[in-house]
């Protein structure tokens, strides 16, 4: 599925046949959107998935991969993140015939089980639900972003849909899509060095 070899700034990985939700996989089922994307002040970035019992009951609930891809970034950065996995994914859209990149973010594990680098299918697990030492009740923070340099770095991205996807809507839009048989060249060192972590 991946080249373990990046070249030229490039690793191969599957053209993502769809993308499913990353909690109660694949309809995040048992799960609860309580906050959604908001690119207005105060602005949140992606949405938090809680687990219908409530509180903490859905501490160390599995965390998926919503589609193929490859691991970009897998660490614990503290401050308000804790442990964070971002995921890059290649699609075709349909409409225009071109494939295009997103990235996935998944913050505030308990735990990560997958490295940066590492190739990831839909539906393989990547972490855990946790509370980032505390700091929340138990959680997962998740976007998506069409702009794939952000990383860690969001200050200074324009707040718009060009920089940054409602996850529901498209994962809803893109829920199946064609499979394809051949890989795809992902672009790698988009990121800026973030707490003295590195992405791929």
């Amino acid at each position: 599925m991946l080249s373990a070899q990046p070249a030229d700034g490039a690793v191969k990985v599957n053209v993502a046949d769809g993308f499913d939700f990353p909690v109660g996989k694949p309809d995040a089922a048992g799960y609860y959107k309580a906050r959604g994307l908001r690119l207005r002040s105060p602005r949140h970035f992606g949405e938090d998935w809680n687990g219908r019992g409530g509180g903490d009951s859905d501490l160390g609930d599995p965390v998926y991969s919503c589609a193929d891809g490859v691991v970009s970034f897998a660490h614990d950065v503290r401050q308000g993140w804790g442990n964070v996995v971002l995921i890059r994914h290649a699609y075709r859209d349909p409409t225009s015939g071109q494939v295009k990149f997103i990235d996935s973010l998944y913050g505030h594990l308990d735990k990560m089980m997958v490295k940066t680098g590492q190739g990831v299918k839909r539906g393989q697990q990547v972490g855990t639900i946790g509370t980032n030492r505390g700091m929340y009740p138990a959680h997962l923070h998740f976007e998506m972003r069409h702009n794939i340099t952000i990383g860690m770095a969001r200050s200074g991205v324009p707040a718009d849909l060009k920089n940054w996807a409602d996850p529901t809507q498209f994962i809803t839009k893109y829920r199946r899509l064609k499979r394809e048989w051949r890989g795809v060249a992902v672009p790698t060192g988009t990121y800026n060095e973030y707490a003295g972590f590195k992405g791929l």
